[in-house]
């Protein structure tokens, strides 16, 4: 790896470590993937076919920094989720839990939706009434969401998707930092970008940036 811009020594897993290590708490990181041509899924659907090794690398650095991973439903499901180290969030409207996910250890698996969801007492029985967080009528109020995770002391946040997560989050103004992996290649096709919203406009700024075999990973501070 070789460090384009910013400070630090990717070269190693404690250096890797400290390029990311996050400026302050509490903190909300969102990591995402894409092509070249800026497809956030591959033919399949999953980023799983979009990312490659350097990338598997740095995403499981940020996962052993955060204190928790806040996730879609539908983003869960298609990437095959499990639950393991580090506590993961799902938000889903519906109160859907996805399949990989049922029968973890308790705590290991949290469900974020609203009060009108249809699998809110399915959920609440498979994951105990503790780890539901209900924080609206009809929509996930995602600040609400952020600051209960806050009260319980999980300050680091690290989102990863999908796409209309990211674009609600952005909307609402709660994203503190965009981690985005460009791979070399081009996948054409409809494949998604890696934010689903409105028109909207964010300015960024350039925390860091590695490159290795072509692949760019860089931290875009908001």
């Amino acid at each position: 790896m070789i460090l384009l811009h910013g400070d630090g020594d990717p070269t190693t897993p404690e250096g890797l470590r400290a390029i990311y290590a996050p400026p302050r708490l509490p903190w909300l990181r969102v990591n995402m993937v894409s092509s070249l041509d800026g497809a956030a899924t591959g033919p399949d659907g999953r980023s799983g076919t979009v990312n490659n090794t350097v990338d598997v690398e740095v995403f499981h650095a940020l996962r052993d920094l955060a204190d928790v991973v806040l996730v879609g439903a539908g983003t869960a499901a298609a990437e095959t989720y499990e639950a393991k180290g580090t506590p993961i969030v799902i938000v889903s409207r519906r109160g859907r839990i996805p399949d990989d996910l049922r029968g973890s250890e308790p705590g290991s698996v949290r469900l974020a939706t609203v009060a009108e969801a249809p699998g809110l007492a399915a959920a609440r029985d498979e994951l105990g009434e503790e780890n539901v967080y209900v924080t609206g009528a009809v929509e996930v109020d995602l600040s609400a969401l952020l600051t209960r995770l806050h009260e319980e002391g999980l300050r680091h946040v690290l989102c990863e998707g999908g796409p209309s997560l990211l674009g609600t989050l952005l909307e609402a103004g709660l994203v503190d930092e965009l981690c985005h992996t460009i791979t070399p290649k081009l996948l054409a096709g409809s494949s998604p970008r890696i934010v689903t919203a409105p028109p909207i406009e964010v300015p960024v700024s350039l925390g860091s940036l590695i490159e290795h075999d072509g692949t760019l990973l860089g931290r875009w501070l908001l």
